[in-house]
């Protein structure tokens, strides 16, 4: 799979009450889990969503477009960045993500979205470049939703939507709060 990475890394923890990046996972921070989960798929590009950090350096780091917009200015500043076709998505906070399912998301080079019960995980999911242009109208909209983005962009044949089975459901884990440590 040719390939773009993004680590959304960029959030305020508020939630959690401290940066989640460094938080400890089975014994390994946060954001060396992730980037290696990534590195993992051979990415031609692998950016950083957040703010700079020495232990980033490696990485191309990116700004928000717009500041306080979520996530979705993450998406979009990769996605303007990007110099592969598909640009794969992995926020910080997911710590059981694997390659394995990354890859699954990507048929014949188109982007997919997983879906589970409670609706789209966009922040594990392959997204085409092709939605740049659709990201970066959104947010000039104020409409800072990711949700509205992955709809808009099935609605225009740009990503399609990939079911999570019941197995995989575990690797969405989301760690927001100190309880779900």
């Amino acid at each position: 799979m040719r390939c773009s990475a993004v680590l959304l890394a960029g959030g305020k923890s508020s939630r959690m009450g401290r940066d989640k990046a460094s938080l400890e996972f089975e014994g390994e921070p946060l954001w060396r889990r992730q980037l290696r989960t990534l590195r993992q798929l051979s990415p031609e590009q692998l950016m950083v969503s957040g703010p700079p950090r020495e232990e980033w350096s490696a990485c191309e780091i990116l700004p928000d477009e717009i500041a306080d917009a979520g996530p979705l200015a993450g998406v979009s500043a990769a996605l303007q960045k990007c110099t592969a076709p598909l640009l794969v998505v992995l926020a910080i906070d997911l710590p059981r993500m694997s390659a394995e399912f990354l890859r699954s998301l990507s048929r014949d080079g188109q982007g997919a979205v997983p879906r589970g019960p409670e609706g789209f995980e966009p922040l594990a999911a392959a997204y085409p470049a092709a939605c740049a242009a659709l990201a970066a109208e959104q947010l000039r909209h104020g409409d800072f939703s990711l949700q509205n983005f992955v709809r808009a962009a099935i609605d225009q044949g740009l990503l399609s939507e990939r079911a999570v089975s019941a197995a995989e459901s575990v690797l969405f884990l989301n760690l927001n709060t100190p309880a779900d440590l």
